[in-house]
């Protein structure tokens, strides 16, 4: 069953990935979230986010708007016209608002009065236009039009989960159901904008490896690699605390090891290197692809064994038949296509692997 998709950034070839999250229902929590409407003048909202009290979380950061949007965007402000407004998230520790849906707005007024584009860095002069505000930068406005500029409202309703024990789990429902970005974000984007911090920065740091990248192919910019490394790191450290979903199991568990305070650095390193290293030696780069497709289930499953292998010390035998035993074994071909996140099968799959390669020397 073909539950998602991995598509390699230099071509237009998308090889497909069985098994992220095929069968699993929503888990029912119930939220008390408190909330108000703040209207903030534009000249406010592009102060706040130069000093970082409006964060734009980092995989929105990419500007993708071109110049004739932008322009116009800035010329309903100037017209007095009226503008969608925006929708902010409010960090109960840090108290930094975080930008849920309107970063393409923000981005273009920051752009705009900065007078360079992001990443470009252009210079950010109005175009596209059939009024008078054609070919004006910010610098180039009358006293007039920059102070109804710098006056303008935008309206943002801006959130704060009070219950549960504020753990940011609505966040990450919030992202899912209110982001009106074109495309719609990947799980592990929204955990990356949320529980953003050491360790998701080492999960970015891990992708890079080189026999990882051997074994799943290209970086994919939807970063549902990182997603797979942080399956096997959680199932491994974590697996007699796993309970479906397994969106929400990795949510968690991101979230509790945001900072890397419950595993050390070094430990998760050698663990996720010396696997991913013995697998690309030992069966080499189409082990996570039972067939065409990179499945999720087998790639858990075998890591998980074999690290736990190597607890015992290096494996310097040929493990070639103890994979294809496991592959040809009917049990385990129905647990990594179907029901593949349910408790049971995820327990029953990883011990199967484990057994399988438990013996080699």
């Amino acid at each position: 069953m073909l539950a998602d998709r991995i598509t390699n950034e230099d071509t237009d070839t998308e090889v497909p990935i069985e098994g992220v999250y095929p069968d699993e229902t929503v888990a029912e929590i119930q939220y008390t979230i408190s909330g108000y409407g703040a209207d903030f003048d534009v000249e406010g909202l592009v102060r706040r986010l130069d000093r970082g009290d409006i964060e734009i979380p980092e995989f929105q950061r990419t500007f993708v708007w071109n110049r004739k949007r932008a322009s116009r965007f800035v010329e309903s402000l100037l017209m007095g016209l009226p503008v969608p407004g925006i929708f902010l998230y409010r960090d109960k520790g840090s108290q930094t608002l975080r930008v849920i849906d309107g970063q393409q707005r923000l981005m273009s007024l920051q752009a705009y009065y900065s007078g360079r584009f992001p990443e470009s860095h252009q210079e950010f002069k109005l175009a596209g236009l059939k009024s008078r505000f054609e070919g004006l930068a910010y610098a180039d406005l009358s006293g007039q039009d920059r102070r109804r500029l710098n006056d303008s409202i935008i309206h943002a309703s801006i959130i704060q989960q009070e219950s549960p024990d504020d753990d940011g789990t609505s966040q990450f429902a919030l992202f899912e159901r209110l982001n009106t970005t074109s495309t719609p974000l990947s799980p592990q984007e929204i955990r990356a904008a949320i529980y953003g911090g050491q360790f998701n920065e080492f999960l970015v740091e891990l992708n890079k490896c080189a026999e990882w990248r051997a074994l799943v192919g290209k970086p994919n910019r939807r970063k549902r690699d990182q997603e797979l490394i942080l399956r096997f790191i959680a199932l491994y450290f974590s697996f007699d605390e796993y309970q479906p979903p397994m969106k929400s199991f990795l949510n968690d568990f991101m979230h509790d090891n945001k900072d890397m305070e419950i595993y050390h650095e070094l430990e998760v390193r050698s663990v996720f290197q010396e696997t991913v290293s013995v697998i690309l030696d030992k069966l080499g780069e189409q082990a996570f692809r039972p067939s065409r497709a990179l499945n999720a289930a087998v790639q858990d499953s075998l890591m998980i064994g074999i690290a736990r292998r190597l607890e015992k010390g290096p494996i310097t035998a040929d493990i070639t038949k103890r994979y294809k035993s496991l592959m040809l074994n009917s049990e385990f071909g129905n647990l990594i296509y179907s029901q593949t996140s349910h408790l049971e099968n995820v327990r029953r799959r990883i011990q199967l692997a484990t057994e399988a390669f438990s013996g080699a020397e």
